[in-house]
């Protein structure tokens, strides 16, 4: 009770909680003896802290930890907060969705919200378009079901005549719908290995064309980390310094571990729920610059597959959360960043 009481006294007024203050917020009555000693022993486990030369506490990260797994009840968005959400991400099309999904993260919870935008090679697709557009060059236009349009160039391809290229195309749209980049190419290569001395001049162009078309480059598979807006952290007092706000930034916008750990979370073996949620503080993140930080991040675009087509063949899409000071309100930023990544999923996926 005692250590509930000083995370939302700490969260509400950003500063030290006396346990004068802590008497007036205990659902049961206890004596200020009790709560003294009460406090006593959670600085001895070392789940609170004086904070410099005042006579309040503050939790640690330790004691946020255990607050957050073992104490926090996480309930369920309100239906306020879901209709305006569904309303501002209902009229984004897929290529806006992960920007304004991190503009709406930042507003609701006035932390700094971010997206890892999906791959390139992780969108599942509808349908291929092969079009000729010189000599020896042919244009293969990848369209995933969410709208999103994926170009190549193929050079140095054989003659080839409208006809036999539009017969090459059917072949491939027979093999694509449902599939990423990558199940495509496995489904070629599979192909290509089993009936390499049955296989017609034909089928030969269909691997050839089709696994060259899914060619994904090192460019294309960096994570892309969306961050819509910086303005609502700046709310916080934590960053009212401007040293240290510039290099938080800076630390988000560079730290390839941190994007290491994102991409971890896309790809983690999520159990039956299928989602996954993470939350780390302060040294866990791996940068000094975040070490009083928190992130709460969740993956999105999670699939169960169908049996009657194809197996999925990634556990999600990317991942979406917040990143603010430690002293963070998680009973309403949870349930909002779990809401999110339902739109997000729903907007991509369906």
């Amino acid at each position: 009770m005692v250590l509930r009481a000083l995370v939302a006294a700490y969260v509400g007024q950003a500063g030290p909680v006396s346990s004068a203050a802590l008497l007036h917020l205990m659902p049961k009555k206890l004596s200020s003896a009790s709560i003294r000693n009460t406090m006593a022993e959670l600085d001895d486990a070392g789940l609170i802290a004086k904070a410099h030369a005042s006579s309040g506490r503050v939790p640690t990260p330790r004691g946020l930890r255990v607050f957050v797994d073992q104490l926090l009840d996480v309930g369920d968005l309100g239906p306020h907060h879901r209709r305006l959400l569904d309303r501002e991400l209902y009229r984004a099309d897929a290529a806006e969705t992960p920007r304004l999904a991190s503009h709406l993260l930042s507003e609701h919870t006035r932390q700094l919200g971010f997206v890892v935008a999906p791959r390139v090679e992780q969108l599942r697709l509808r349908t291929v378009h092969l079009i000729p557009v010189a000599a020896g060059r042919v244009l293969a236009v990848l369209v995933a079901e969410n709208g999103g349009v994926i170009e190549r160039i193929i050079e140095n391809v054989e003659p080839i005549s409208p006809r036999e290229l539009e017969r090459v195309r059917e072949h491939l749209a027979e093999r694509i719908e449902g599939r990423t980049m990558v199940g495509l190419r496995r489904v070629l290569e599979s192909e290509r290995d089993g009936l390499r001395g049955e296989a017609n001049a034909l089928l030969r162009r269909v691997w050839s064309l089709g696994l060259r078309a899914c060619e994904v480059s090192d460019a294309s598979v960096e994570d892309d980390l969306v961050i819509a807006s910086r303005l609502a952290l700046l709310d916080q007092p934590e960053f009212s310094d401007p040293e240290r706000i510039r290099g938080l930034f800076a630390a988000i916008e560079t730290n390839q571990r941190l994007l290491d750990l994102l991409h971890q979370i896309a790809h983690a073996d999520t159990g039956e729920s299928g989602v996954g949620l993470l939350m780390s503080l302060g040294a866990e993140l791996g940068e000094p610059s975040l070490r009083e930080c928190a992130l709460v991040a969740i993956p999105y675009g999670n699939s169960t597959g169908d049996s009657s087509g194809p197996a999925p063949e990634t556990s999600a899409l990317g991942v979406l959360g917040v990143i603010g000071p430690q002293r963070m309100d998680y009973g309403r930023v949870i349930p909002l960043v779990q809401y999110c990544s339902k739109l997000v999923t729903r907007k991509l996926l369906v």
